[in-house]
């Protein structure tokens, strides 16, 4: 995806998005794959997820201030309603969700 299609999906969309900075050598990140994957099947598609690649992308991560990875941002029409870096519990991400939807 286009760096300007990213940042107008981010800016526009009225779904909330799930933004996972993440990088492919990234051991935490796989771990976490399908820990998310759970998490949002759980919730049925109220939360898609959008994943950033910051090897590919990393005036995205430097824009959104992500310094370690994997990182997770939640939007809404371009506002952060929720941020969170590292490994989580299915629990504590689930949790953390929650109350956004």
């Amino acid at each position: 995806m286009a760096k300007k299609n990213i940042k107008e999906l981010l800016s526009k969309s009225p779904d909330l998005l799930l933004v996972d900075f993440h990088a492919d050598w990234c051991g935490p990140c796989q771990t976490m794959e399908p820990i998310i994957s759970e998490v949002l099947d759980s919730m049925q598609g109220k939360i898609k997820l959008l994943k950033i690649d910051v090897e590919k992308h990393p005036q995205l991560a430097q824009q959104f201030a992500v310094r370690s990875i994997p990182h997770y941002a939640l939007f809404k029409r371009g506002k952060i309603l929720w941020r969170k870096g590292g490994i989580m519990t299915k629990k504590d991400l689930s949790q953390a969700l929650k109350g956004f939807v």
